[in-house]
């Protein structure tokens, strides 16, 4: 299963590549075909894991992709503003969304191998993650009251800083090449800069996305499978929610509440262990909970920005600078 599944991300990200090979602007019929093709997949494979291995593993599974789906619309906001931010050309967004998929891949690789060893071997990990979830939804509710939830200061990054004290940036976009050289010398362009802007959001991304599935499913495979498949149809979403990701004012209210509801599961799960009279929250109850949380977020977002333009751009938060230096 791990190599078969394995393969499958590996050709899926090929083809992606092959696709984007030459640049050009998404249009709306592209980008809806391979979001039906990416949300059909997970669920076909998720009714083959149903009808293979029964309701409880079908339902960890479902649960635990509806969780990082969730999770991975609200990365695109960050995603949407850093591409703003920086003025990527149409042509090379995609790009730039995929190599990030990528880096996201890796990392929540990393993550999930680290979770499961630390779960396997110390009992407290489940109090820990709990904490961390419940610490995440705090600042997501914090972040959200305040209006400032996916707020990005491009000259803050110290992934940017770093990189332009140590290497020149050509002060426009040269296609999708990620350097160049001028006089004798090797520069980066504007669009390495992003992609690593990108991959430092991945890192925060992942310290929230594999707690949060662990506490659906303990078992590592189906962790990393709920993972795959919600991000590698990020790139097509993308130019599919992008006018409408505007109008998902509440997401922040429903996200930090089901963080929250996972972190209480997983702290209730370490303590049904040390005492069997405390009780576990069942994954079909979550799936309720989650399910009933992304619907009225959703509607009262709708209902809040009700006559309001949907192709509103975002607001440019700041201005890439991508000078020599």
């Amino acid at each position: 299963m791990w190599a078969v599944t394995i393969l499958a991300v590996l050709a899926l990200i090929a083809v992606d590549f092959l696709i984007t090979r030459r640049p050009h602007e998404v249009s709306m019929r592209e980008a809806l075909g391979w979001s039906a093709f990416y949300i059909a997949l997970p669920l076909a494979f998720g009714g083959w894991i149903w009808a293979t291995f029964g309701s409880d593993i079908g339902v960890q599974y479902l649960t635990g992709y509806l969780v990082e789906k969730s999770l991975s619309v609200d990365n695109l906001f960050v995603f949407m503003l850093l591409l703003t931010a920086f003025a990527v050309p149409a042509a090379l967004q995609q790009r730039v969304l995929l190599l990030g998929i990528v880096g996201a891949l890796v990392l929540r690789g990393v993550f999930i191998a680290l979770g499961a060893a630390v779960l396997a071997n110390l009992s407290w990990a489940f109090l820990l993650f709990g904490a961390i979830l419940l610490a995440t939804a705090v600042k997501i509710l914090v972040d959200q009251l305040r209006g400032s939830s996916h707020h990005v200061e491009v000259s803050e990054l110290r992934s940017v800083r770093l990189i332009r004290r140590f290497m020149p940036v050509t002060d426009d976009y040269r296609g999708s090449r990620l350097s160049v050289r001028e006089g004798g010398k090797r520069m980066l362009t504007p669009l390495a800069v992003v992609v690593v802007a990108v991959f430092a959001a991945d890192v925060v991304f992942a310290v929230d996305s594999v707690p949060a599935v662990y506490g659906i499913t303990s078992d590592p495979y189906l962790v990393f499978a709920t993972n795959a498949f919600a991000l590698l149809g990020l790139r097509a979403l993308y130019f599919v929610l992008q006018g409408a990701l505007s109008k998902l004012v509440h997401l922040g209210y429903g996200l930090a509440t089901i963080l929250a509801f996972i972190g209480v599961k997983l702290v209730l799960h370490w303590a049904h262990g040390i005492w069997a009279g405390v009780p576990e929250i069942p994954t079909l109850a979550s799936l309720g909970v989650i399910i009933g949380v992304l619907a009225v977020v959703t509607a009262t977002s709708l209902y809040a920005t009700r006559g309001s333009k949907s192709s509103e751009q975002p607001e440019r938060v700041a201005t890439a600078e991508t000078e020599p230096r």
